[in-house]
């Protein structure tokens, strides 16, 4: 199965058009959302393409398609007009190798403390709007696919795509790599 992962929309028509184009070209099987998805909260700007009833009825349909996990900016509201669910912490899928990707936005869960994780355990997180590949303090490997809508460090606008055996973190633009992981086995 391949799963495309994609954080930090905030309400931007635009990504969230492109978004979409790049789950169909990667003939991805499911879309993980890792929170924050219609709008911008009190600390960035407002996105370029600000159409968050746009984005609604975009991802609506293909509901039965998402996974999503909560965002700082998500609520409650945004739960009673979306067809999907988005106020779980955290989900979890099993890795080729034998582990567990942690799935989770980064702001309730900023270090690997709160997690239950084992040594080979990874977390995929959004938040930051940073897009690469780092190490806790306790050595577990953090991916963040970055943001779709409004990057930050000079990070390009990217998403993340697991296709059984890694991890590559791609340009919105043109789907170029930007960063590759791969678990060992």
């Amino acid at each position: 199965m391949k799963f495309l992962i994609a954080s930090d929309l905030h309400g931007d028509l635009a990504a969230a058009r492109l978004l979409l184009e790049r789950f169909e070209h990667e003939r991805a099987d499911r879309l993980i959302l890792l929170g924050d998805l219609l709008y911008h909260g009190p600390r960035n700007d407002l996105p370029q393409h600000y159409e968050p009833k746009g984005v609604i009825a975009l991802l609506n349909a293909m509901h039965t398609r998402i996974l999503a996990v909560r965002g700082n900016c998500d609520t409650e509201v945004d739960q009673t007009v979306l067809h999907f669910p988005i106020l779980s912490d955290y989900a979890v899928f099993p890795l080729s190798n034998g582990s567990l990707a942690y799935l989770t936005h980064g702001h309730k869960y900023p270090d690997e403390h709160a997690l239950p994780l084992a040594p080979d355990d990874v977390i995929v997180r959004g938040h930051t709007h940073v897009a690469g590949v780092s190490c806790s303090r306790d050595g577990h490997v953090m991916l963040n696919p970055g943001s779709l809508s409004i990057p930050k460090d000079g990070t390009p606008r990217c998403y993340m795509v697991y296709d059984g055996h890694s991890f590559a973190i791609r340009e919105l633009c043109d789907g170029r790599d930007f960063a590759v992981w791969e678990p060992i086995s």
